[in-house]
């Protein structure tokens, strides 16, 4: 896989913006294939609302955000009620996000989030446009990137260096079954759960570690009172999954 753009895609653009995105547009083109089956992906001749690319031996889809030099925390989306009715969509994308470097124009990291962790608890509703705006009242949403696991962004290309191809279709396999969960609640347990697994910061944790962020997820679902009981359930279903090993009473294990 190469990194480096190929400048003769922009030759007779004059906007930047148009530059930029016939290139990155390009390069995942050449160089990007399906995390799901390993084919090839390809560009939609027409605009779709959503979609840049598809696979058209598995059918997945995915759409494009590019930005210069790092990615940061939050990617700017459009509108706010589109993007919550688009989670209830099976044929919602996946997501694409590629950061470059404007002067070497060069990828510095590529990564794919799969559509199955994209929960509402995600989106982040901007301010309305003021009254004297073009698109008055118009409320915009970010993508909270720092609230998706880590196993949710699953990088081809990472601060310059590239992850094989086995590695990638084997990161992506590991949270498919995320997809049988069709309830945005359930969905949205198990990813909570997830991430507090990752913000303890070992691969080799406990039970009582993961109780820690009891508090933290009683914020994030107040209607739920019985916090422990639906970690440990969450804790079981990973175990069961193959996301987690379980090493002995009250200690867990990244696979």
């Amino acid at each position: 896989m190469k990194t480096l753009f190929n400048p003769k895609l922009a030759q007779g653009y004059k906007s930047a913006s148009q530059k930029i995105r016939v290139l990155t547009e390009g390069w995942v083109d050449a160089e990007i294939f399906c995390p799901n089956c390993g084919t090839n992906v390809s560009a939609y001749e027409n605009s779709r609302p959503v979609a840049d690319f598809y696979c058209s031996k598995c059918q997945e889809e995915y759409e494009l955000k590019s930005k210069k030099n790092y990615i940061g925390h939050k990617i700017v989306d459009g509108a706010y009620r589109t993007m919550i009715e688009r989670l209830q969509d099976e044929h919602n994308p996946n997501f694409f996000l590629l950061s470059y470097n404007p002067i070497q124009q060069r990828v510095l990291n590529f990564f794919v989030i799969p559509k199955h962790f994209f929960v509402p608890s995600i989106i982040e509703r901007r301010k309305p446009l003021a009254e004297t705006a073009r698109r008055a009242r118009w409320v915009g949403c970010n993508i909270l990137l720092q609230s998706i696991p880590h196993s949710g962004k699953i990088f081809y290309v990472k601060n310059g260096e590239l992850e094989s191809r086995d590695q990638v279709l084997k990161n992506w396999r590991r949270t498919l079954f995320l997809r049988e969960a069709k309830k945005e609640e359930l969905r949205g347990w198990i990813l909570d759960v997830m991430s507090c697994i990752d913000r303890q910061g070992k691969s080799t944790f406990t039970l009582n570690e993961i109780y820690a962020f009891e508090n933290w997820l009683a914020q994030k679902h107040p209607n739920n009172g019985h916090i422990k009981d639906k970690i440990r359930q969450q804790l079981q279903l990973l175990r069961d999954r193959g996301y987690l090993r379980f090493v002995e009473r009250g200690v867990y294990q990244l696979v």
